[in-house]
């Protein structure tokens, strides 16, 4: 195992929800991280924020770790969940809140309602 997927590894263990990302979860540095994080923060999850932009092999090894080609990627308990794309269809389906549910996480309900209402 390489020195970043060990790393990886190690970050999605120690963390039940973690965001890769280009900036970070309080100064998003692209449209698709901010989008994610957005959702995120504003349904109160408390979250761990990996800035690939700080390191370049993160940055090409959580690609090749989860096999999947674009940041952000979301995990949750371990789990890769997907990216900007799939985190929105997941939010307004409510497919995210059951995946919350599930895992334990803790988020505010009224707040994800509230994200679906204004997009529904």
């Amino acid at each position: 195992m390489s020195n970043a997927a060990s790393r990886i590894t190690e970050t999605i263990n120690a963390n039940p929800v973690v965001l890769y990302m280009k900036g970070t979860k309080s100064m998003p540095q692209c449209g698709f991280s901010s989008r994610v994080a957005g959702v995120l923060n504003y349904m109160g999850v408390d979250f761990a924020d990996v800035n690939v932009l700080a390191d370049e092999d993160i940055r090409q090894g959580i690609k090749d770790f989860s096999d999947w080609p674009t940041i952000p990627q979301l995990y949750v308990k371990g789990e890769f969940v997907g990216g900007c794309d799939i985190i929105t269809e997941m939010t307004l389906s409510g497919e995210l809140d059951t995946l919350f549910d599930e895992s334990g996480v803790t988020y505010d309900k009224d707040a994800a309602d509230k994200i679906r209402e204004a997009n529904g």
